[in-house]
C-alpha cells in the first residue's frame, strides 16, 4: 500500500482543484503543520517539562491562560507571520487581529486559530487541539482593521484541526470533503490514514455539558431530555476539539446551547464554531445555532463574537430541531 503524505495530498488537490493557484495556500498550510509538530512534542512532554499549569494572567475571554496556551499561540503566531502567505490573522488569545509589519510579506490568506483548544483539561492528560479557519482576502481589504475580515463562514477556503491525542491527527478540508492524517512519528510526517470522511447520517451518541442545566431555557432542557428519551447514551469530554472529532467518526450530536450567562452562547463563533461547521458540512453533518440558523451563514459583529453550536449528524440535529419545536407548540 502507497502511504500518502499530507504534502503530497495537499499538493494534488491544488492540481485538481485549483491548477492556477500562485503556491501560497500549500506554504500557509506546510507552516501549519510544522506549527502543530512543535505544539505535539511539547504537548506530549507536558509532564516532563516545566509546561504545565497556568501563567497566572488571563485572556481576553477572561479565561486562565495556561503554560501550553501561552506556548501554542506563539508558535502560530510566528510561523503564520513567517509564511508570507497571511495578509493577518487571528487567534482566540489575542484582543485584536495581527497584520505584518511594514517590510514584511503579505499575502493572499487571513487565518483565525484557537491555539490549544482543551488546555484546561491538560494537566489531566486530556486530549486538546489546535483549530484553524481560512479564508482568502477580498480586493481592496486595507490592513490594519478587522473590519474586511468579518466574513460568514460559508466563505471560508479551508477549515481544519490538529487533534493532540494518543496519536497526533490533522483532519482539514479544501470544500472538496474531509480528510485525516495521523503523524508517524518515525518519519515525522502526517499520512493519509481517513480519506473522505463522512458522519454517519445518525448516531447513538449526544454531547452537552449538563452542569449548565440549571441555565438553560426550558424548551433547551426539553430538547436535550428528547436524547435520553431515544436512549442515547452521553459522551462529554469538555474538550472541543475531542469531542467534535468523535461525533465525525461516530455520528451523534454535540451541543452548546445559550445559557443564562450566556444568552448569545459562549463558543467563538470565528475561532471555534466555523471551521467546525465547515467541516461537518463537508462530512455530510449538519451545523446550526440553538435558533436553527446556520451556522456558515452568521456574519460576525466583531472577531471575537460568540455562538451556540448545534453539530453532528443530519438526522440527530433534525431531532434537536423537532423537540424544539414540538415544545414550543
Amino acid at each position: 500500500m502507497t502511504e500518502v503524505t499530507v504534502n503530497e495530498h495537499i499538493i494534488s488537490m491544488q492540481m485538481r482543484w485549483s491548477p492556477q493557484a500562485t503556491g501560497q495556500f500549500t506554504s500557509l498550510m506546510l507552516d501549519l503543520i510544522m506549527s502543530a509538530k512543535l505544539i505535539s512534542r511539547n504537548v506530549g512532554k507536558a509532564g516532563l517539562a516545566d509546561v504545565l499549569g497556568a501563567t497566572g494572567s488571563v485572556n481576553v475571554q477572561g479565561e486562565k491562560v495556561q503554560k501550553l496556551d501561552e506556548y501554542a499561540n506563539g508558535v502560530m503566531v510566528y510561523r503564520m507571520l513567517a509564511s508570507g502567505s497571511v495578509f493577518a490573522l487571528g487567534s482566540e488569545e489575542i484582543p485584536e487581529p495581527i497584520f505584518p509589519e511594514d517590510g514584511r510579506p503579505r499575502g493572499q490568506y487571513f487565518i483565525f486559530f484557537d491555539p490549544l483548544d482543551g488546555s484546561s483539561n491538560i494537566d489531566c492528560n486530556v486530549s486538546t487541539g489546535t483549530i484553524f479557519s481560512i479564508f482568502r482576502v477580498n480586493e481592496g481589504v486595507k490592513p490594519g482593521t478587522a473590519e474586511g475580515l468579518l466574513r460568514p463562514g460559508c466563505e471560508q477556503v479551508a477549515a481544519g484541526y490538529f487533534l493532540y491525542g494518543p496519536a497526533t491527527m490533522l483532519v482539514y478540508s479544501t470544500g472538496h470533503g474531509v480528510h485525516g492524517f495521523t503523524l508517524d512519528p518515525s518519519v515525522g510526517e502526517f499520512l493519509l490514514s481517513h480519506p473522505d470522511m463522512k458522519i454517519p447520517l445518525k448516531g447513538n451518541y449526544f454531547s452537552v455539558n449538563y452542569g449548565n442545566l440549571h441555565s438553560w431555557a426550558p424548551a433547551t432542557r426539553n430538547a436535550v431530555d428528547a436524547f435520553l428519551k431515544k436512549g442515547y447514551s452521553q459522551r462529554y469530554v469538555g474538550s472541543l476539539v475531542a469531542d467534535f472529532h468523535r461525533t465525525l467518526l461516530y455520528g451523534g450530536i454535540f451541543m452548546y446551547p445559550a445559557n443564562a450567562a450566556r444568552p448569545e452562547g459562549k463558543l467563538r463563533l470565528m475561532y471555534e464554531a466555523n471551521p467546525l461547521a465547515f467541516l461537518a458540512e463537508q462530512a455530510g453533518g449538519v451545523a446550526i445555532d440553538d435558533s436553527g440558523k446556520r451556522i456558515l451563514d452568521k456574519v460576525p459583529t466583531g472577531v471575537h463574537s460568540r455562538t451556540s453550536l448545534i453539530i453532528g449528524s443530519r438526522d440527530d440535529v433534525l431531532l434537536w430541531t423537532d423537540a424544539l419545536c414540538s415544545d414550543a407548540e
